[in-house]
């Protein structure tokens, strides 16, 4: 009774399950199918070239499906165009490097292995009727061993490692089927023909519509990768040693994007490979130095390994010691800040593909840095501290330092780039610092009016101009000494002249008379008025600056 009752009781919710599951049907189809939408705009939007791609695949295959489709063509090459569809599903990839290396290997082994073949098969036509099977089978086991041999070296694995399989398949292929048919030559021309039509349709349409480049994405994917090194940098320099109170806490993908370029080598090397087989575009020769980018990424991989142990030390089990890290978080925060600044300006040089010469600066300010913290290091007293606490601290330090070095590598190795690929130059901004003012030389003219009274002072003054083929010539005199002048006796001296108008006012009354028409002074102290003179050497241009002697006013 109990049994039964169990087995009804199983059938019961058997029959249930099925019914919630069939109610459920709907809702979770819909489900289903808004996932499946949302992936695909997803990766639509992640990268656009891959619907325009889908588009030119479809393209391809639609013009060589007309081997079927037109009948003069279908007689013309028969079952063979088949071949041609093969071949474009076979050949079209993303890249215009992956379809020119996968179409020409295929084009060249299919070219070469049906030579062979045929040649083959009338050697083995020679031997008799008998042998002709044997000599066939020897062939093909020689090429087929050597082939696949060959495979294993590095170079022709790299490059020619699909050129290698097809030429196995082809040979073999027209050897064995050569043997039961008559007209072989025939079967080979029309293979070959629609084997290179399908490979050519991919070629052109892979290059003159919407091309992807694989050098350009390696380019990208360094500049890209040496930023988010920098990236890093910038927020352990903020949230390890607070030095940044106005900005924001650096956010999680910042500090995980070094992660990337540990995982990079892979897809470097692979477009690095295909970016030879392109011709020249843009910017890219046709043999561009694409083996330097390898380098420039192994340094940035050992740069994230190190980036990688410095993230550790973010949130250490044991407790810095604070006063330790206070006596040598000034060079520490600027190692991090110069190094940062060197690779952002490094990946912005190789983006735009100029000279890294605004990065030579921050890599020689980092070591700098990094012989503040040994003197630092020197001078600090561990008297009171815990050895513990000095540990964590002292790690980062050294990351840090090298770090830094490893910057200064890639520093180099872009430079090298720049060199061999001809990276535009770009003149640094001359930034000189601030001329001391130079000595400007003036006239004094009493104006006398009717009644023979001097009640204005004409200064004539001799004004700079910076347009001057004499430019670069010295000023006689030293801006910076005290030089005698009309105003001598004065309180005041010629090099430390006011530029207040009413001083100069007051001066000049003091001297009233002692000095005749024309006399000449000097001054160094540039005036706040309308009678400014520009600072430079050159062609001497004049000003007049008219002085009121009774009212005190002064006009140009």
């Amino acid at each position: 009774m109990d049994i039964e009752s169990i087995m009804q009781a199983n059938k019961a919710g058997f029959f249930a399950q099925w019914g919630n599951s069939l109610k459920a049907l709907p809702r979770n189809s819909k489900a289903m199918v808004i996932n499946f939408t949302r992936t695909i705009k997803k990766i639509g939007q992640d990268d656009p070239r891959r619907v325009i791609h889908s588009l030119k695949v479809a393209i391809a295959l639609t013009l060589v499906s007309l081997f079927y489709y037109s009948r003069p063509l279908y007689d013309g090459f028969g079952v063979a165009g088949m071949w041609a569809v093969l071949t474009v599903v076979v050949v079209f990839e993303f890249t215009v490097g992956a379809t020119l290396s996968k179409g020409l290997n295929r084009g060249c082994a299919t070219l070469l292995a049906g030579a062979l073949g045929v040649g083959g098969q009338h050697l083995a036509t020679a031997f008799g009727e008998r042998a002709e099977p044997i000599v066939l089978g020897i062939l093909v086991f020689i090429l087929a061993a050597g082939s696949t041999f060959f495979r294993f070296f590095p170079k022709i694995k790299a490059r020619y490692d699909y050129g290698v399989v097809v030429f196995i398949l082809t040979f073999c292929l027209i050897t064995v089927s050569g043997y039961r048919v008559e007209q072989l030559f025939e079967l080979a021309h029309q293979r070959l023909a629609t084997i290179l039509i399908g490979a050519t349709a991919c070629m052109v349409i892979s290059i003159f519509i919407c091309p992807v480049w694989a050098g350009e994405d390696l380019h990208k994917l360094v500049a890209s990768n040496i930023e988010k090194l920098a990236n890093y940098l910038e927020g352990f320099e903020a949230e390890y040693f607070h030095c940044s109170e106005d900005k924001q806490k650096p956010e999680k993908s910042v500090l995980e994007g070094y992660k990337n370029v540990l995982n990079s080598k892979a897809s470097e090397e692979s477009l690095a490979n295909l970016a030879r087989w392109e011709p020249g575009h843009g910017g890219f020769r046709l043999r561009h130095p694409w083996k330097q980018y390898l380098k420039i990424g192994t340094l940035a991989r050992e740069c994230a390994y190190k980036i990688e142990t410095l993230n550790k030390y973010l949130n250490p089990e044991i407790q810095a010691s604070s006063e330790f890290k206070c006596k040598v978080q000034e060079p520490c925060a600027k190692m991090c800040s110069e190094s940062n600044k060197a690779l952002k300006a490094i990946s912005s040089s190789i983006k735009t593909m100029t000279c890294p010469s605004f990065a030579n600066s921050h890599v020689e300010k980092s070591k700098t840095a990094v012989e503040d913290l040994k003197i630092a290091l020197e001078i600090v007293t561990l008297e009171d501290v815990e050895l513990l606490g000095i540990v964590p601290v002292a790690t980062v330090a050294a990351i840090l330092e090298e770090i830094t070095k490893t910057v200064e590598k890639i520093y180099e190795s872009v430079s090298e780039l720049s060199h061999l690929a001809d990276f535009k130059s770009i003149l640094e901004p001359n930034v000189s610092p601030e001329k001391p003012p130079l000595l400007h030389r003036g006239i004094i003219k009493p104006v006398v009016d009717i009644d023979n009274t001097v009640n204005h002072v004409e200064i004539t003054i001799q004004e700079i101009n910076t347009n001057s083929p004499e430019k670069g010539k010295k000023h006689p005199q030293n801006p910076r000494t005290i030089i005698p002048s009309l105003f001598a006796d004065s309180k005041s001296s010629a090099s430390c002249i006011s530029a207040q108008p009413h001083k100069i006012l007051n001066m000049i009354q003091n001297s009233r008379g002692k000095y005749g028409l024309n006399q000449t002074f000097p001054y160094d102290q540039k005036l706040e008025d309308s009678s400014t003179l520009a600072q430079g050497e050159g062609y001497l241009e004049t000003q007049v600056l008219v002085v009121d002697l009774v009212n005190g006013n002064h006009m140009l």
